[in-house]
């Protein structure tokens, strides 16, 4: 059924004359569109008063960073060296190539940025974000097998998928399990803990999400097929994913640990209100 479906989805979701829009690049709007949604939701049952101003704000500076900081992570640690041959190619992200780490990494200095700019508490804004943020995962793991990338390892289960680059053999659909893990389940967790009596002190979720996708990416990591130009490091161990997703743990576990100790109450503005009037 799986190997039915993939043969039957094109890329391309939009093509008319010289204007071509591809699922991948959908995936990142309607996620950031949704995160917003989810966030603004959220907001209001927490009894805050963010702006939706104040909203689409953050939201465009966390895109945008997620972006950079996604295709740059992904150029430095994925590349090995072909995009420093092909520098143009850096811009081509409509043809996938994108870093989770990286992305996470651009999305919250570019939250910063913007949270600086209007006294807005960064570690709320991030509890928000991340309580929608994984609809944006699921939909980018679609995505991801939509183009037929990141595909796993070759499998016997009645779901394997024959990929058009992944050598006419059956092999398990990562993208999937990762829109699974990182997507479906990271999102009912979170949105139950949101809806706790009190809420959650401040950084609690963002502690949560980041654990959370650490641990299901290294699961997902020992089916899927690491970058043709990495292959396995440490002599067949574990990949690159793996690597990346380590320090993870320790940063959600502590940011975990640190939000029941601290006990900090949830708030957006850092005056009590919009700066803006």
């Amino acid at each position: 059924m799986l190997n039915d479906l993939y043969h039957a989805l094109d890329p391309v979701a939009i093509s008319a004359g010289p204007i071509t829009i591809y699922w991948y690049g959908l995936a990142y709007i309607f996620g950031a569109i949704l995160t917003a949604v989810i966030m603004y939701r959220t907001q209001r049952r927490w009894g805050m008063d963010l702006t939706v101003d104040d909203l689409v704000t953050v939201v465009v500076g966390v895109v945008f960073g997620l972006i950079i900081g996604g295709r740059l992570f992904y150029v430095v640690f994925y590349g090995d060296g072909y995009y420093w041959a092909h520098p143009l190619e850096i811009f081509a992200v409509n043809q996938g190539g994108m870093s989770f780490h990286g992305g996470l990494v651009g999305a919250v200095l570019g939250g910063l940025i913007v949270c600086r700019l209007y006294r807005m508490s960064i570690l709320t804004v991030a509890d928000l974000a991340v309580t929608g943020a994984p609809i944006a995962l699921f939909l980018g793991r679609c995505a991801n097998f939509v183009n037929g990338e990141l595909w796993g390892k070759p499998t016997d289960l009645p779901w394997g998928v024959v990929f058009e680059t992944g050598g006419g053999v059956a092999r398990h659909p990562s993208q999937l399990y990762e829109a699974l893990l990182e997507g479906v389940v990271l999102l009912v967790v979170l949105q139950l803990l949101s809806r706790r009596k009190p809420v959650p002190p401040q950084g609690t979720f963002l502690g949560v999400f980041i654990l959370g996708y650490g641990i299901a990416r290294i699961l997902v990591e020992f089916v899927r097929v690491p970058d043709a130009q990495l292959g396995y490091l440490f002599g067949g161990v574990v990949t690159m994913g793996q690597v990346l997703s380590l320090p993870l743990l320790a940063i959600g576990a502590g940011l975990i640990v640190w939000a029941r100790r601290a006990n900090r109450p949830q708030r957006v503005y850092l005056d009590g209100g919009p700066v803006r009037q």
